[in-house]
């Protein structure tokens, strides 16, 4: 049986509305990865958050996102893929 375990978070006021973003990069190095989420909009792209955390952390946040991307699509229908839009970067 699995122990859940409930925890209270806290949001300080400058994070509470959170940041648009509609780009990512992705750099890494052996024991970190940073990303940094980006609006694209003129008069030029601004980073508006960057994480940096390590690769055991960054892979749980990945498996989060499919199951919630797989919910969202059960729920809502397939998201498009916008392949014609300039695609992430990754920096190695």
């Amino acid at each position: 049986m699995e122990n859940k375990q409930e925890i209270k978070l806290k949001i300080n006021d400058k994070n509470i509305m959170g940041a648009y973003a509609n780009q990512i990069t992705v750099m890494h190095s052996k024991y970190e990865f940073v990303l940094d989420f980006i609006s694209m909009f003129p008069p030029e792209p601004m980073v508006n958050a960057r994480i940096i955390t390590t690769p055991s952390a960054l892979k749980r946040i990945y498996k989060a996102i499919g199951i919630n991307i797989k919910k969202y699509e059960e729920k809502f229908g397939e998201i498009e893929d916008d392949s014609d839009m300039e695609s992430p970067g990754v920096i190695n």
